[in-house]
């Protein structure tokens, strides 16, 4: 049996509100959200007294979805360092195609992100740069210009 697709990809963050208004601001639509407890929640995820807020994001095309996820009980944990630089182990970064990469950096500065770098062109196909975003996730921006 093979993977029919890939559904969404979960991103724990402290500040819920400020996590969608941050991928809102990149474009993403809100698709749902809402409470998440129960003995069901805690089976799935292998916590016990699970409760938590989700806003589930999705891509303007309806092809890619980011579920963002606010625990309130058992509380969010730290992995590693609170920014971790680019090449640590584990989920790398998350990228997203855009028109103007310019206006985006400047919008989404306005939610806190922060470029890591500078933005840089690939041959003349595209720009592209690192930013760090929500819960310290480094999102990848990419303008196709060839």
């Amino acid at each position: 049996m093979a993977v029919q697709r890939m559904d969404n990809v979960a991103i724990v963050v402290d500040d819920l509100d400020a996590a969608v208004a941050f991928f809102t601001e990149l474009g993403m639509e809100m698709e749902g959200g809402g409470p998440i407890e129960g003995l069901w929640a805690d089976r799935t995820v292998g916590l016990d007294g699970v409760r938590s807020d989700i806003a589930m994001m999705r891509t303007p095309d309806g092809h890619s979805k980011l579920e963002l996820t606010k625990y309130h009980t058992p509380a969010a944990s730290a992995a590693g360092p609170e920014n971790p630089p680019p090449n640590t182990l584990g989920l790398h970064r998350v990228m997203f195609a855009v028109d103007d990469i310019d206006d985006t950096i400047v919008r989404l500065r306005a939610h806190g992100a922060e470029l890591l770098g500078e933005v840089a062109q690939y041959e003349t196909m595209f720009r592209l740069c690192y930013l760090r975003g929500p819960a310290g996730i480094i999102v990848a921006l990419a303008e196709q210009i060839g």
